[in-house]
């Protein structure tokens, strides 16, 4: 219904006024042409010129404020990854303006603490803290980090290990955080679509690629001409302190909008390395979920000892502050696992959309595990959105 409102957008994906129909063709030849002057243009081909003016165009139909000088301004910046260590693994992720590294980084530097290999997969004891653990790093999140042009981002402290062993001091282990009274600037914390490829060549070179329209089809418009989709990052944004975006996040100041400002984002490009090889390369769209879907990746490949396809498969739970409710998965917990938890006082809630993990094992199956014959890199796609290819030599 929201394509049909944009004539634009209803040429390209609703031809005759239905929705493309599985085994239909869908030719964009206004999308080919745009990319095609990229192409041979570079940046130009997209800033400038026809692409641009139809961009301009189409933001001034709809009431918007894009602008030829905005276009103008705008460049991509290189900006050094967050890394960290756990368990003898070295962790390379997104800095911000994307929370994803820090958070996942600040999440593993309290874990790794916990014996949750000991403790077993699923346990009561090891859902609690990891639980926890997300409750923590959410509030960083949701109050601390932003535009690094705008926002001086903590990162020394959020990912120091002194830090961390302040939360687990926190953390009580036998109840459930109260995310009411977990507040930002209160000790110990001090002051839908998204699109991602894992990539990993003959020669060990790794690459995790998240890019994003924010929710299905972006703002549901299209530049007429380009077959270009306009985005609506704007959503990313604090728009107002306290109330909770698409995904439910409520965040603060350090997020609030402001010109030339970029908005914080939760994508996750992940590649984690040992004794300077890469190992695994990870990544997944879903909005404010691709945090802990990352983090329960690399978790059930080195805590656990999965498979990469198994550790892909696992169902997963998700936990970011607010709201205090933790969404599971289907079978993500034993009936007797979850009547523990809730004992200590956890609620849970039901699944929210899918994320689609795209994964590679670099070596064998798992990790320290036997390669198969000759075959080196081990791809998982995952199943949830029954979407998507895992590729292999």
């Amino acid at each position: 219904a929201d394509l049909h409102k944009d004539a634009p957008s209803a040429a390209i994906f609703l031809p005759r006024g239905e929705p493309v129909a599985p085994g239909q063709r869908l030719v964009q030849p206004d999308l080919a042409r745009t990319l095609q002057r990229i192409s041979e243009q570079g940046a130009a081909g997209f800033y400038q010129g026809a692409t641009a003016a139809a961009l301009v165009a189409a933001s001034r139909a709809g009431g918007g404020l894009i602008t030829q000088a905005d276009l103008d301004q705008y460049s991509t910046r290189e900006l050094k990854p967050v890394e960290c260590d756990y368990r003898g693994h070295r962790v390379v992720s997104a800095p911000p303006p994307s929370s994803g590294g820090v958070i996942i980084c600040e999440m593993l530097n309290v874990l790794e603490a916990y014996p949750l290999k000991d403790w077993g997969f699923r346990s009561a004891q090891a859902v609690h803290y990891q639980i926890e653990a997300m409750r923590h790093a959410y509030v960083d999140r949701n109050s601390q980090l932003g535009d690094p042009d705008f926002v001086k981002n903590p990162l020394e402290h959020l990912l120091d290990k002194g830090y961390a062993a302040k939360i687990r001091a926190a953390i009580a282990p036998d109840k459930a955080g109260n995310s009411q009274a977990i507040q930002p600037g209160t000790a110990p914390h001090e002051g839908s679509n998204t699109t991602h490829y894992s990539i990993v060549d003959r020669w060990g070179n790794a690459v995790a690629v998240t890019y994003t329209l924010n929710d299905w089809f972006g703002a549901r418009v299209t530049a007429a001409g380009t077959g270009v989709l306009l985005n609506n990052e704007m959503d990313d944004f604090t728009v107002k302190i306290g109330v909770p975006n698409i995904y439910g996040l409520v965040q603060g100041q350090a997020n609030a909008i402001a010109p030339g400002k970029r908005p914080l984002s939760s994508m996750s490009p992940t590649i984690v390395s040992k004794n300077g090889q890469p190992v695994l390369v990870v990544g997944t769209p879903g909005g404010s979920r691709i945090i802990t879907a990352v983090l329960h990746t690399i978790l059930n490949v080195i805590d656990y000892g999965m498979t990469v396809q198994e550790a892909v498969d696992a169902p997963r739970f998700h936990q970011q502050w607010m709201p205090a409710a933790t969404n599971l998965e289907a079978f993500a917990l034993s009936p007797d696992t979850r009547k523990i938890l809730e004992g200590m006082g956890h609620q849970f809630g039901g699944a929210q959309p899918a994320n689609h993990m795209a994964a590679i094992l670099v070596g064998a199956p798992s990790l320290g595990g036997k390669p198969v014959g000759a075959m080196r890199f081990y791809g998982a796609n995952d199943p949830r959105r029954n979407t998507g290819l895992a590729l292999g030599y």
